[in-house]
């Protein structure tokens, strides 16, 4: 299989599937937005795996020239097509598993 593969090793590492998810179904968030959907990240982690999402192009870091500036977070195309393979993992999950918590 790809054992090795970095972009499975990427999603495989703790809040990156509730990342992407969570951005899937609510749309572009602030990154206060996205740590209060994610109850438990710790900021330090929170940045960390969207800087790894970043650089593999799944994620766009928006930076508006406001007072405060305000930084949205959005997926890109790459990272819908990922992020809705782990939503439909969830769904399947649910349906055959349906006493199990994804």
């Amino acid at each position: 299989m790809c054992a090795n593969c970095p972009m499975i090793n990427l999603i495989d590492r703790k809040w990156v599937r509730r990342i992407l998810k969570t951005l899937v179904i609510e749309g572009p968030l602030r990154f206060s937005e996205l740590e209060k959907q994610l109850a438990g990240i710790s900021p330090k982690t929170l940045t960390e795996r969207l800087r790894d999402l970043e650089e593999k192009e799944m994620v766009i870091r928006t930076v508006y020239p406001e007072v405060p500036i305000r930084v949205e977070y959005r997926l890109t195309e790459r990272g819908i097509e990922v992020a809705n393979l782990v939503v439909a993992t969830c769904d399947w999950v649910k349906k055959w598993y349906p006493n199990t918590t994804s």
